[in-house]
């Protein structure tokens, strides 16, 4: 199979069949074989039913439906499971990524050898103030920490290996990050096409600016996941030992200290009275906190069970 069309949705009733129309035109046109998977991610509309409905009318379409809404990566997630296509894409369902899109993605993938190609909506058609400004920022601040240099991380539409989607773990809300799974995984290869944003046709946007927040809070999860991930210990640890250091240090001077006054019959002061004596105490105990953090970290680790991080209600073709 060529493709694997991977569509998470929130409530879309109005566009789904138009979008439908447009992917089976475009796949017609290439001669591709396909598969289009429907993730419905909690719907409260009829965006089921009409998934339902298109799954008869062509056996290319698919479905996964969750039993309530538990967020992009999770449907993502669910999606890479179930793709068999040589190349899988990603896009979202409210007409705002174009289908056109898919062949030149497809050929970037095949002919090229790309692992993944993530797209570019250099001209967007969204708020400057609320979403463009702090996309910006939010895309310079995830190139410095990551080290993947793309200009359009949260960009729902993008292409790559099936093997890229078999080997990464999708998860929390780190469908932003996918570019950085893939890196983090091995696959090196990752380059960028300016792609067409349309203006939203249909409802509204499901984001507003706490995705930001949250996304930066995802950065900082994933710069630390790709450095200490598997080796918590090297990070709380270290810490822990330079803070005892410090600790055992100025316990040293204090002690030394009065050891001197005293042998030279100077006036001294209780150790408790000393400032530096807190300074102390107070670096000992953040020390045991951070190694005991990096020992819990490493059990956890070792211990861990994959769970079952969504519920799936029903499914249509799969």
């Amino acid at each position: 199979m060529n493709l694997s069309i991977i569509i998470p949705l929130l409530n879309e009733q109005e566009s789904l069949p138009e979008l439908h129309q447009w992917i089976v035109k475009v796949m017609t046109a290439h001669k591709y074989s396909y598969e289009v998977i429907f993730i419905d991610d909690g719907s409260t509309d009829d965006s089921w039913q009409i998934i339902e409905s298109l799954s008869k009318e062509n056996g290319n379409v698919k479905g996964i439906r969750f039993m309530r809404n538990f967020g992009k990566s999770q449907a993502l997630h669910a999606g890479f499971a179930k793709a068999k296509g040589d190349v899988v894409i990603t896009m979202d369902a409210d007409l705002q990524d174009s289908p056109e899109e898919i062949p030149d993605l497809y050929k970037m993938v095949i002919t090229q050898d790309y692992d993944l190609v993530s797209g570019w909506k250099k001209k967007r058609y969204d708020s400057v103030v609320t979403k463009n400004l702090p996309s910006k920022l939010f895309n310079w601040a995830a190139r410095k920490t990551s080290g993947v240099y793309l200009n359009d991380f949260n960009c729902g539409l993008k292409a790559y290996k099936n093997t890229v989607i078999k080997n990464i773990e999708v998860s929390g809300e780190m469908h932003r990050y996918i570019p950085v799974l893939a890196k983090n995984a091995g696959f090196s290869k990752i380059g960028e096409k300016v792609v067409i944003h349309q203006a939203r046709k249909y409802g509204e946007s499901k984001f507003g600016m706490s995705r930001f927040i949250n996304g930066f809070l995802d950065l900082i999860t994933i710069w630390f996941l790709s450095r200490y991930g598997k080796r918590p210990m090297h990070l709380f640890g270290a810490g822990g030992v330079l803070m005892f250091i410090i600790g055992f240090i100025a316990t040293g001077f204090i002690i030394s200290i009065k050891l001197i006054r005293l042998y030279a019959g100077y006036k001294t002061v209780l150790v408790t009275e000393n400032p530096l004596f807190y300074i102390a105490l107070t670096a000992m105990i953040i020390g045991s906190q951070l190694f005991l953090a990096g020992f819990l970290g490493e059990i956890i680790l070792r211990t861990k069970n994959n769970e079952e991080r969504y519920k799936i209600s029903s499914e249509v073709n799969l």
